[in-house]
């Protein structure tokens, strides 16, 4: 057990869950879209939509899709922030039930940029991106993270292990997700090193890989 599974983490606002860890899930997933968020459509589910108007959950996930940690001061005033951004959202509380108590689910646009996520808030700031664009995956934020968008081929997978392997980057966990055989693919791989922006321009540059999305931990 660590200091922080004991203390929490270092935050603005009254809950951990649905604070920190919603504005964690809302700078993730405006990663994810590798664009500033123009508009975002936010829906909240079961004790996310319940409570989330006193703990502040749809201003720290604003706040998140602005760029804000969940130790940034403007969270609080990140709706006016929003506006002068130029954000256009929209925050739905839905009755519907979900798996986890503490899940949202966002669809971000940036012109002819689009990403779903869905996220859930998992206690103590933690957090889990649960799917991209309909496909299952798996996303901590505490590790660095490649989210790899390519074409389901043979060698694709082996090709990026291979340019990792001759980096020295270790792989902590790796899980792949397609809708069907030859389809769109998502693989998500989080290391124990950062990923140096050579080595990532050359693995963007690997047959059948489309793009790939670098995301940093998050504390």
């Amino acid at each position: 057990m660590s200091i922080f599974d004991i203390i929490g983490p270092v935050m603005v606002g009254p809950s951990s869950s649905h604070t920190a860890g919603a504005a964690r899930l809302g700078l993730i997933a405006g990663r994810l879209l590798g664009a500033r968020v123009l508009r975002a459509e936010i829906t909240l589910f079961e004790s996310f939509a319940a409570t989330g108007y006193g703990h502040g959950t749809g201003k720290a996930i604003v706040g998140g899709l602005l760029g804000m940690h969940p130790d940034d001061e403007r969270l609080p005033a990140s709706f006016e922030l929003a506006a002068q951004a130029g954000l256009d959202y929209q925050i739905i509380n839905s009755t519907e039930q979900r798996s986890h108590p503490n899940t949202a689910e966002l669809t971000l646009y940036n012109n002819d940029r689009k990403v779903e996520v869905t996220g859930v808030s998992i206690g103590g700031g933690s957090i889990e991106i649960t799917r991209i664009d309909g496909m299952e995956v798996s996303i901590s934020a505490d590790y660095h993270t490649l989210v790899v968008f390519s074409i389901d081929r043979f060698g694709t997978v082996a090709g990026i292990a291979q340019r990792l392997t001759d980096a020295k980057i270790n792989i902590a966990f790796m899980r792949l997700s397609r809708h069907s055989e030859g389809q769109s693919v998502v693989m998500v791989i989080e290391t124990d090193q950062e990923i140096a922006g050579v080595l990532l321009s050359g693995l963007k540059q690997l047959p059948n890989v489309n793009d790939i999305i670098y995301l940093r931990p998050v504390r």
